[in-house]
């Protein structure tokens, strides 16, 4: 039987993920068998696994740091947002239901029981299982039946880093004051402290790091400074997207929906040097000069189609199609595209239907079977072929998908319109794929880096686990595990 260590935050987006990614990669390089685990996330950027299901997108990028093939036991609660106050509930990579969150509180007890059932199989088969919280201990609001800091770390037995973030200011009293409000129990199943995201000269921090320690009694592992590279990865959060890194010639512009998912999509598109990419937020006007529009995932196509009219992006929309310009819509973006949205069922919301943009000769109905698959498609213009993967719920149909955007099996798959300048397709992650994306960028006008993507972020999380090594006492952070 393996052993364990957690991560947990002071606060939200502290960085667990990443030192999660960056300890996993280096237990791997120590010869150790290491796998990442999150009880609970909350996220609509989901990864699919091999076996059928989906976990969090930064569990996948953990796995990948520790070597393994993304697994559902390391991410058995997900947690994906349909609204402002209800999310879907996936287990072990299955939907189990939808729930309000004033009700997800009375099915976790239930939950614990998958959660340190999928813990227990990680142990038994690795010898390092290094554990994400969720949030922070310090919401002790939600302490009552928590799955995914304190009541999983007391459940599991499972000893506590608690991560400060510096960037944000009030590291001493994120760090200080967790400790005051948490109960004793709680309190005692942490070991130690470290300091993650510190600009400057980390030796000006080091009053403040002797008053926590002081203070909580706790021994600090280091203070890590800003890993610039971070934006290389993969990102969880669509906050966290390195948008407008390279002023390129090709502009794209993705729609920032309500309930945007799985845009990991637009990762390797943000690292083409010849690529401008812009995240359009609510309220903001698509710019004239845009090469090309994608219509990303959704949590809730109607939902985010009624949204995305608010702020008049279907009129910019139809501007930059008179213009000449390029549309791809993904999952969700793809059924919007079309000329109706049907829902009979209520099954993402409220029953019933809605217009598309009609830009695509296609209507979807939305159906209660949810395909989550690992696929590899040939790209029906070019002939490329495509490493992704589908997630969604509804199929579409039309006179456009005798165009298709690629071929599955021979079977095709999305749609073109009749001028080629309208794409949809169900596929996630055909970016990644260099030969694919060097060849779908030079067929609109762009130019391709020649970049292998899969080498940058292998690369980046080997600079990660350097990065940390040389800032932080891994050796005392391993040897607490049990």
């Amino acid at each position: 039987m393996g052993k364990a260590l957690m991560i947990q935050g002071a606060g939200s987006n502290v960085g667990k993920s990443m030192l999660v990614a960056g300890l996993c990669r280096i237990a791997r390089q120590r010869g150790l068998r290491v796998a990442p685990f999150k009880p609970q996330n909350m996220s609509n950027n989901a990864a699919v696994t091999a076996d059928g299901g989906e976990i969090g997108r930064a569990q996948a990028l953990q796995a990948l740091a520790a070597g393994l093939d993304p697994h559902t036991d390391m991410n058995p609660i997900l947690l994906k947002p349909e609204t402002d106050i209800g999310s879907q509930v996936v287990v072990q990579g299955k939907r189990l239901c939808s729930a309000r969150a004033r009700d997800y509180s009375a099915l976790k007890p239930k939950l614990m029981v998958s959660v340190l059932e999928s813990f227990e199989r990680l142990k038994a088969a690795h010898d390092l299982v290094i554990v994400e919280g969720a949030g922070s201990p310090a919401e002790v609001n939600l302490r009552k039946n928590d799955i995914a800091n304190m009541g999983f770390a007391l459940a599991g037995d499972v000893p506590v880093v608690l991560v400060g973030d510096i960037d944000r200011g009030g590291v001493i009293a994120q760090l200080v004051g967790t400790q005051t409000i948490l109960d004793p129990a709680d309190r005692d199943q942490i070991s130690g402290f470290l300091i993650n995201k510190f600009r400057g000269d980390p030796s000006l921090f080091d009053d403040g790091y002797r008053l926590i320690a002081d203070k909580t009694g706790w021994p600090g592992f280091g203070v890590l400074p800003y890993f610039a590279d971070a934006s290389k990865l993969p990102a969880e959060d669509a906050l966290d997207l390195p948008m407008g890194q390279h002023q390129g010639s090709f502009k794209i512009v993705c729609l920032g929906l309500s309930r945007i998912a799985n845009f990991d999509d637009l990762d390797p598109l943000a690292q083409e040097s010849d690529v401008e990419l812009i995240m359009l937020r609510a309220g903001e006007v698509l710019p004239a000069d845009t090469d090309l529009v994608i219509i990303p995932g959704s949590k809730s196509t109607r939902g985010d189609l009624a949204f995305l009219r608010a702020q008049g992006w279907d009129h910019d929309i139809f501007a930059h199609v008179r213009r000449g310009g390029h549309v791809l819509g993904i999952c969700g973006g793809y059924q919007m595209l079309g000329t109706l949205i049907r829902d009979t069922g209520g099954i993402e919301g409220e029953a019933g239907e809605t217009q598309g943009l009609g830009l695509l000769d296609i209507e979807t109905d939305m159906t209660p079977d949810k395909r989550v698959t690992q696929v590899s498609a040939v790209h029906a213009p070019s002939g490329e072929p495509i490493a992704g993967y589908e997630i969604h719920i509804g199929k579409s149909h039309g006179a456009d998908r005798q165009r298709p955007f690629a071929y599955i099996d021979g079977e095709a798959e999305g749609a073109n319109s009749r001028d080629g300048r309208i794409m949809g397709s169900y596929l996630h992650g055909m970016f990644c794929h260099d030969a694919f994306r060097k060849g779908f960028l030079e067929g609109l006008g762009g130019t391709a880096s020649g970049l292998s993507y899969d080498h940058v972020v292998e690369t980046t999380l080997d600079d990660l686990a350097d990065h940390m090594t040389q800032h932080l006492d891994i050796d005392a952070i391993f040897d607490l595990a049990r």
